[in-house]
């Protein structure tokens, strides 16, 4: 089950691990479409071929519309298929409505990237309670990290139900890595084509930071590009009009700051590789930037991935523009790049444990691989 181009990514080494194991299993795609071309890309270049498209997306679409339209939905495709478990990833409403389905329909509900806390149910907002209800629905947890385990114990959850796979990111970033596909986007393409610039990579899009907190971040990347004269900011805006207006105002006029459509997920992985500093409130951004030893500002205040925090790979510095452009400034600083450090979120081998574990818990097959140790 997907709904987001995130899920779709995250998702998709589950789903080629398991058509692997075919005809021991039998996979179904269903997407929701809480996302549209955010996704299409990336569904066609990991070949997901999802079989159900409930297409809930509508202009200026609600958290009660993605709710209430995929709701009505997802109980379709599953009295339709009669599924033994269904498979979610991540925080999204998707995500929840979908485990909801399956507790109603009294279907097994399987949970990966299941354990993630930041501890504030307000941020990130919906997803943090979004995934905390997913986990009390679920009947196993592929936690990605030994930390996300422990939150999930904390909260009483079985321990026989948590295993812990790393994160599918990795092995999705490792994979496309591998291609080596040149970027497609022009001013993406240009700007890396250049050893005289630097790149920074903004990615912004919380909706707990519209308004001022957003806005103060934009003030604080703007006073970055004025003062080191060698940096390029490519910012792939995100289409929400409370990012997007504040964007185009206060960042459009800028020679140096280049505000561009969100990028495919070859280009995304393409810029994280050749970029010189990441300013990201993204979840996902904070997993993947460390295979590259790219660092990474966390413009939010907590974060529910604190295991890059504390291997040193990022770092959380809020909405504070001064904060936001004194760590900027030590970040493109000098420092050695030539031995990445192990990126504390995965190993690229997630999709095949999540795959033998769900195999050995529906055909009782013997489990060939082992959690991986963080």
């Amino acid at each position: 089950m997907v709904g987001t181009r995130p899920e779709a990514i995250k998702m998709a080494p589950v789903v080629s691990a398991l058509r692997a194991r075919e005809p021991a299993v039998s996979v179904h795609v269903a997407f929701t479409g809480q996302h549209t071309t955010l996704v299409d890309r990336v569904l066609g270049a990991f070949d997901l071929r999802p079989e159900f498209d409930l297409a809930i997306m509508t202009e200026g679409q609600t958290l009660y519309d993605v709710v209430h339209r995929t709701l009505d939905g997802l109980r379709h495709v599953v009295r339709t298929l009669g599924p033994e478990v269904i498979v979610v990833q991540g925080d999204t409403a998707t995500v929840f409505v979908a485990a909801l389905v399956g507790y109603f329909e009294d279907v097994r509900v399987a949970h990966v990237e299941a354990g993630l806390r930041s501890g504030h149910k307000r941020a990130p907002f919906p997803e943090e309670v979004l995934r905390r209800m997913t986990d009390v629905v679920a009947d196993l947890h592929f936690a990605p990290t030994p930390g996300a385990r422990t939150m999930l114990l904390a909260e009483n959850v079985r321990a026989e139900s948590i295993h812990v796979t790393g994160n599918t990111v990795v092995d999705a970033l490792l994979d496309v890595a591998a291609r080596g596909a040149s970027p497609s986007h022009p001013a993406l393409r240009t700007l890396l084509a250049d050893p005289a610039r630097r790149l920074v990579l903004l990615t912004a899009h919380r909706r707990e930071a519209f308004g001022e907190p957003l806005e103060r971040v934009f003030g604080a990347v703007r006073a970055l590009a004025d003062e080191i004269q060698d940096v390029d900011v490519l910012y792939p805006v995100h289409p929400n009009p409370g990012v997007a207006g504040p964007a185009h105002e206060l960042l459009g006029s800028h020679p140096r700051i280049h505000l561009v459509e969100p990028l495919d997920y070859f280009d995304l992985v393409a810029a994280l590789q050749g970029a010189s500093l990441v300013l990201t409130d993204s979840g996902g951004i904070q997993e993947e930037a460390p295979t590259f030893g790219t660092p990474v500002l966390v413009l939010r205040e907590v974060t529910e991935r604190p295991e890059g925090i504390e291997a040193g790979v990022a770092e959380l510095v809020g909405t504070d523009p001064d904060r936001i452009l004194e760590r900027a400034r030590a970040a493109l600083g000098p420092r050695d790049r030539s031995t990445p450090p192990r990126n504390p979120y995965g190993d690229g081998k997630a999709g095949e444990r999540i795959a033998d574990i769900l195999v050995a818990t529906l055909t009782g097959a013997h489990r060939t691989t082992t959690d991986w140790d963080g």
